[in-house]
């Protein structure tokens, strides 16, 4: 695991609009990964703004990212969730649907989905990950969104 954040990217000039579709399940930290990332935001993209939408659990974070991203009207899409590790594969089975289908989706509709569906074992790595200020994989899919989009922009710029 890394525990370095990737360094902040330039400001975003330009009004953005993102989208965050989150689980309602474990909502302690996934309200972390939603704050954190609006909070980063604010400070690199500060014309942008951000809905938030909500699902029952991460098993569901997929079809909310879908409606968002057919609507049309979105730069980026966030999906936060927390699956805890437990006896069973049932975690792993979500986490691999969801993974495959986030792909699936930010390939089709052309619109960055940063995942951040964290599968955690103890309550301390959701803490760290989800709350905490050294590697909170909120601000981190905030700095991610926004290097995207600007990546997106130099190619969807630049002449052949």
């Amino acid at each position: 695991m890394s525990t370095a954040l990737p360094d902040r990217p330039a400001p975003l000039a330009d009004a953005r609009r993102f989208a965050v579709v989150a689980s309602r399940y474990n909502s302690e930290f996934v309200d972390g990964l939603v704050s954190a990332t609006r909070e980063e935001l604010a400070a690199i993209a500060p014309c942008a703004t951000v809905e938030v939408h909500r699902v029952p659990g991460s098993f569901e974070i997929p079809l909310g990212v879908q409606a968002v991203g057919e609507r049309g009207n979105v730069d980026a899409i966030f999906a936060f969730g927390l699956l805890w590790q437990g006896e069973t594969s049932h975690a792993d089975l979500i986490a691999t649907a969801v993974t495959n289908a986030l792909l699936d989706l930010s390939l089709r509709l052309k619109v960055p989905v940063l995942h951040e569906v964290i599968v955690a074992q103890t309550e301390e790595q959701a803490r760290e990950r989800c709350l905490g200020t050294k590697i909170n994989r909120g601000t981190e899919a905030a700095r991610a969104a926004v290097r995207m989009l600007q990546t997106l922009d130099a190619i969807r710029g630049a002449q052949p």
